[in-house]
């Protein structure tokens, strides 16, 4: 075999690779690009990949002191008013997120056991939904948690909440005892972090 011939199949064996290996590449990237996911606008991690205590606030961080959401009336509200003064869980929740809906029968169960010892809230994303539909929605199913509205992201940035179903709970210091993300969560046992028992 002549030297020529030797370098055009080194040259047309080297231009597979590069095709294969661009296809890849692009077949990676479309992947992650269409995989769909209940992700917050801005979030660094498709929900799809996140699990408990993988995102979000770190454990044994001290909540934000401050954080603007509104009342689903429109009126302006701080987070910030119970952090260091109860317990609380914070839910990052949407009307359409399918893991919020399957979260409910264990937030109804966790607010009878645990009335008054820990705040439940909800903070409503402002992605694809209105604060008249949340209204709707959480009067209708009898939520039993407070819910605001993030209008502007405020909570979901200050949170670090990478998708809807993201659960925070704050001990009455105001620290991070868990957080986690999914219907799946064991809320029960987030609660007893946070209450101490």
């Amino acid at each position: 075999m002549s030297e020529s011939m030797s370098y055009q199949r080194s040259n047309m064996n080297h231009q597979r690779r590069s095709r294969f290996s661009i296809a890849m590449t692009v077949a990676a990237v479309a992947a992650i690009a269409l995989t769909p996911a209940l992700s917050i606008p801005g979030s660094r991690f498709p929900a799809s990949v996140l699990q408990a205590q993988e995102t979000g606030l770190a454990i044994g961080t001290k909540a934000p002191a401050s954080t603007l959401v509104e009342t689903l009336d429109g009126k302006p509200f701080d987070l910030g008013q119970y952090v260091g003064k109860t317990p609380v869980l914070i839910e990052f929740w949407a009307t359409w997120c399918p893991n919020c809906k399957q979260l409910e029968p264990a937030m109804e169960a966790a607010a009878k056991k645990y009335a008054g010892k820990i705040k439940f809230v909800a903070v409503a994303v402002s992605v694809n939904q209105s604060p008249e539909r949340a209204k709707l929605y959480a009067e209708k199913h009898a939520l039993p948690l407070e819910v605001y509205f993030d209008k502007k992201g405020n909570a979901a940035d200050a949170y670090d909440a990478a998708a809807t179903s993201y659960i925070v709970v704050l001990d009455k210091t105001g620290t991070v005892v868990y957080t986690g993300l999914g219907g799946t969560q064991n809320i029960d046992a987030a609660i007893r972090k946070g209450i101490g028992g």
